[in-house]
């Protein structure tokens, strides 16, 4: 979180949250107006209880009329009084969630305009939490304590006003007793936003070690590490419960402080109001209703406990979110970005430089020409270097020196969309979506049929597999493609790239995990894919870079090698090392199945 979010009072908080959703807004005014008829209400039970004592009661008999009238007036009053308070709710209600609904997108694409880089400074559990959990959290206080706060502020001012009409020495009093827990509330409220900002953060670490369990369980249970897991998701959640508990011991002083004040204001006006009633200064029933008055000015001091528990939660909750919004997208789409024509790409790398925040350069000045519709094969040691250079050309990250551009313009100056258009990456492991097989690989193209789907798998050569799909196209895939194995998730994702009809195909390892002889099946039907584009294949084996037109070596962060397979393999250097290096472990891999194989 950013600390500007932190050093936010709580009253620049909720005006930078309510700024950010204008829906809070609308139709404020209407609220308030049946906020304030619902609160005058209130007020009604009093006064007639006050006119049925000193009018209807005096006299040798009672006025049975005046108090007939008094009691229908006052039911009348009270019927007006709930339906104000029903509308109201329904245009608080419905005005909060708007607003909140608007403050969860802008949190969710915003999250999507930060870079990876950006992204791996945080957990994904606690950044899930800001734009979920924390808005619910703020969802309960402006539907609750939102609308205890309207009733309480004219509940006090209109008993108050009230109450100094029956009698001013009395309503002093009642201030006076009241004045210092008033006066004790900002400093007391500094605690509380404190507690509850620990709070929030404690509930952010919850999340983040229950989503890796159940994301990483087949991990978890491959190592048997089930009670270290179940250790860890239990002290992430002790440290939510010492920090909510620490919170609520603050919160908690506030209820026997109100209630030992509200017993000291009704004694001391019980004393005054008979005093005060002995020299003819305030009726019988004027002190009755005063105590009913009382009642109503208590009761928003007593419940301030509770309101001031949900706000600072929901406080607590807004800095975090605006700590999110307030993060630059530091890869952001430009404004007025240029729109590329269709066609072949030509890229072009201009001294990049790249390394991460307070980390050694992954990158050095790297150059590289690469002309439309070549084939280029990128390949290096583990580290070398060739991951990033996929992130920097799809722009994924931005480099922190030099340039990338495509077909003469740098690409920071493309619009996404263009650029997500003529570039499409497949990444070592393709995420697949809880949906059907259609729909993930629909995920490309959304406009494109159940024709053009099946079309695409047969010239990929991969008709056999889909027909051998117990429902075909509308297979489920399950969460994150866990239906499928991890071969068939990649032939998924190459699909869905294939159907995109990208103008530059970059393949990050996608045939990392794709058995020889779907391998040999790709690289037949990707021969077909690549002919007339750009492709990029990052290389882990080097059958790949035989294909290609030219290869690209990588070593620690500098392009040490470039040229033909053919030509590269036949002098000493970096590829001719690495390419011995594989043919030797393929060939191994080969006989140890040939010998595993059991003879006829």
């Amino acid at each position: 979180m950013s600390m500007q979010a932190l050093e936010r009072s709580a009253l620049e908080t909720v005006r930078q949250g309510i700024r950010l959703s204008p829906e809070f807004r609308k139709g404020l005014a209407g609220t308030l107006v049946l906020a304030a008829l619902a609160t005058v209400g209130k007020i009604i039970v009093p006064i007639a209880v006050q006119q049925v004592i000193d009018k209807g009661l005096q006299g040798p008999t009672p006025d049975l009329a005046f108090i007939r009238n008094a009691v229908l007036a006052c039911a009348v009053a009270v019927l007006l009084t709930a339906l104000a308070g029903y509308l109201m709710n329904v245009r608080l209600y419905r005005a909060t969630e708007s607003g909140l609904a608007t403050l969860r997108g802008k949190g969710f694409r915003h999250v999507h305009d930060l870079s990876v880089l950006t992204q791996n400074t945080e957990r994904r559990g606690a950044l899930v939490s800001r734009v979920t959990g924390d808005v619910d959290q703020i969802s309960t206080f402006m539907q609750w304590g939102g609308l205890m706060i309207i009733l309480a502020v004219g509940q006090l001012a209109i008993a108050t006003v009230l109450m100094a009409v029956y009698s001013w020495q009395l309503t002093l009093l009642v201030w006076l007793c009241f004045l210092p827990v008033m006066l004790a509330l900002p400093r007391f409220q500094r605690l509380v936003a404190r507690g509850y900002t620990v709070v929030r953060e404690r509930t952010g670490d919850v999340l983040a070690a229950v989503s890796e369990s159940v994301v990483g369980s087949a991990v978890i249970r491959a190592y048997g590490s089930e009670d270290r897991t179940a250790e860890r998701i239990d002290q992430a959640i002790d440290g939510q419960r010492r920090a909510q508990v620490r919170a609520q011991k603050i919160v908690g002083l506030t209820f026997p402080i109100s209630e030992l004040v509200a017993s000291i204001a009704l004694a001391a006006v019980v004393v005054a109001g008979v005093l005060l009633g002995l020299d003819g200064d305030i009726t019988a029933g004027e002190l009755i209703a005063f105590l009913f008055l009382i009642t109503l000015f208590i009761s928003p001091l007593q419940m301030g406990t509770e309101v001031l528990n949900e706000a600072q939660n929901a406080i607590a909750g807004w800095r975090r979110i605006l700590g999110v919004l307030d993060t630059p997208a530091d890869v952001a789409d430009p404004e007025d970005g240029v729109v590329l024509p269709r066609g072949p790409i030509a890229v072009a790398f201009e001294e990049v430089g790249f390394h991460y925040p307070e980390g050694p350069p992954v990158l050095h000045e790297v150059s590289a020409a690469i002309p439309p519709r070549s084939r280029i094969a990128v390949v290096g040691e583990t580290g070398s270097g060739k991951t990033t250079f996929a992130k920097l050309l799809t722009r994924l990250m931005d480099p922190t020196g030099g340039r990338i551009t495509v077909d003469g313009v740098d690409l920071r100056q493309v619009r996404f969309s263009s650029l997500r258009e003529r570039i499409v990456m497949v990444p070592q492991d393709g995420f697949l979506f809880d949906s059907t097989l259609a729909e993930n690989i629909r995920f490309g193209r959304p406009e494109a049929t159940d024709e053009e789907i099946t079309a695409a798998l047969g010239e990929l050569g991969l008709a056999d597999w889909l027909e051998g799909l117990p429902y075909g196209l509308r297979t489920p895939v399950g969460q994150r493609g866990e239906s499928l194995s991890a071969g068939e998730r990649q032939l998924v994702a190459l699909a869905r790239a294939y159907l995109a009809d990208p103008d530059l195909l970059l393949l990050d390892e996608a045939t990392s995990a794709v058995d020889p002889a779907t391998e040999v099946r790709l690289a037949r039907a990707l021969e077909g894919v690549t002919r007339g584009r750009t492709a990029i294949s990052i290389a882990h084996r080097l059958s790949t870079a035989e294909a290609a037109d030219e290869v690209i070596v990588f070593e620690h962060g500098r392009i040490v090698q470039r040229g033909p397979h053919a030509e590269l393999v036949a002098e000493p250097g970096v590829y001719a090392d690495l390419h011995a290096s594989w043919t030797t472990a393929t060939t191994s891999a080969t006989t140890s199945a040939s010998s595993a194989t059991p003879r006829p």
